[in-house]
Formats: C-alpha cells, sequence, structure tokens
C-alpha cells in the first residue's frame, strides 16, 4: 500500500508542474503582450485567475471561501495570508479578483517558463541582502501608486519545521499599509499543508477552505503602530487556524 501511495505521489507531483505550464503555454502570446507595459498588468492578472483555476481543478482541489468583509473595486490593500504550500500562490488568485502583486522569494524565478512571467510581474526580495529589501519597498510604493493591491506572506518563507502553525510575522508588510495608509486584509487558508505541502511524499485532492477576514485600518496609524497592528493580524490568522483544526471528522 505503501508503495502505491508512492506512486501516486508521485505522479501527481509531476502532474502539479505540467498543470503549471499547459496554461502558460496556451495563453502565451496574450501573456507576453500584457507585461510590454505597467498598464497591461491588469490583463495579465486576468489570465493568471484562469491559470490558478486550472491548476487547482486539475489537482483535484476545489476552495470554499468565507468572507466577512468584501474588498472594493479600485481599491489599494495588504493582502497578507499564513503560507504552507507553493499551492497558496494559486489559490490567492482564484480568492481574490482585486489586481494585486505578490512579493516573492527570488527563488521562484528559477521554475522554468513560470519563472519568465514571475520575475516580470512579481516584487521579487533576496532576504539574504538588505538592499533588495529596500528595493521591495521602493516597488510596491510605485504599485501601490498605481492603484494596485500587494500580497504578501508575513512569515517570510513557509517555516522547515511542519508542526509550526504559523510562524512569527516579518515587519515589512505592515510598515507599507501604514506608510500607505490603505487596509490590511488578513486571509487564513486552512487545509494547504495538507493538500499539498513542500514535503513530497503527502498531499491529497480535496477541499481548501479559505477565511477572509474584516479589514484592520491602517488610516492615522504610525511607525510607533507597527507591532500592535502586525500582532493583531497574526492572532487573527492563528485563531482561526485553531478554530479550523477543532472541527472533528474533516477530511
Amino acid at each position: 500500500m505503501r508503495g502505491i501511495k508512492i506512486i501516486f505521489w508521485t505522479l501527481w507531483r509531476v502532474w502539479f508542474y505540467i498543470l503549471m505550464a499547459i496554461p502558460i503555454l496556451v495563453m502565451f502570446p496574450f501573456l507576453v503582450l500584457s507585461i510590454l507595459t505597467e498598464s497591461g498588468y491588469p490583463y495579465f492578472f486576468k489570465m493568471a485567475r484562469i491559470w490558478a483555476k486550472c491548476i487547482l481543478f486539475g489537482m483535484g482541489f476545489y476552495y470554499k471561501i468565507d468572507k466577512n468583509q468584501e474588498l472594493e473595486s479600485h481599491k489599494s490593500y495588504m493582502i497578507v495570508a499564513n503560507h504552507t504550500s507553493m499551492a497558496d500562490i494559486m489559490l490567492m488568485l482564484a480568492t481574490i479578483k482585486n489586481p494585486f502583486v505578490f512579493v516573492g522569494k527570488k527563488e521562484l524565478s528559477k521554475i522554468p517558463l513560470f519563472g519568465f512571467f514571475y520575475k516580470r510581474t512579481c516584487i521579487l526580495v533576496d532576504r539574504s541582502c538588505s538592499k533588495s529589501k529596500m528595493e521591495v519597498f521602493n516597488r510596491a510604493q510605485k504599485r501601490i501608486n498605481q492603484g494596485l493591491s500587494i500580497c504578501i506572506f508575513p512569515e517570510g518563507g513557509v517555516p522547515d519545521d511542519e508542526s509550526v502553525l504559523l510562524d512569527s510575522f516579518k515587519d515589512g508588510a505592515f510598515r507599507l499599509a501604514i506608510d500607505h495608509e490603505i487596509p490590511i486584509v488578513p486571509i487564513t487558508f486552512a487545509d494547504n499543508k495538507k493538500r499539498f505541502s513542500y514535503k513530497f511524499f503527502s498531499g491529497s485532492p480535496g477541499l481548501m477552505r479559505v477565511k477572509i477576514h474584516s479589514h484592520v485600518e491602517t488610516l492615522g496609524k504610525t511607525g510607533l503602530d507597527r507591532k500592535e497592528i502586525r500582532e493583531e493580524v497574526r492572532e487573527i490568522i492563528y485563531a482561526q487556524l485553531i478554530a479550523f483544526n477543532s472541527i472533528k471528522n474533516y477530511k
């Protein structure tokens, strides 16, 4: 039985990368055209959402979104969520309709085909370089000024220890939100670690639950409030993870 599971997991993981490539190849000319100018980004974003939904559906994932508050169109937000899986990218794109830009780790730009568009549309950060972090702030500010939202996973990466429910949050997302006085949208992904963690021989098709929480306002806040807001947002997501995990007989 263990051998059958290993074969399934291997084929399933390979299928994930094939699914990443197929929609990109189909839409390639239109994707390239959409990234030639910054004004084309909303069109790129619409195609990215199609790409994400194709992958989720093709992997056997389906999602259920519970919203405490809607996002207004043509308004910028700082979107933050817990981070446990590469599928977080796809699920975030499927969840949020407002065009946003990811702040993500530089290493993902090495993935063939996907990386070509990733490094041209996302804000890449090299966490070992302090200069890179400053460039992230400058690029994020430019995108916010263009009316786009920003999405950051504030844990700064996926914890190596999978027993960690929610790692500590870094300051970047909250500093940007306060500087630009844009609302913070906390989002909790309940099942991504269970469905598709970074551990190769793991995961299964099934439900991915999403909770979009009430927005945390930053209007009138200053840098002195950053730590308090950061911990408030972390507690919102952490409490929801506890609530999700307390549901019995969930598979």
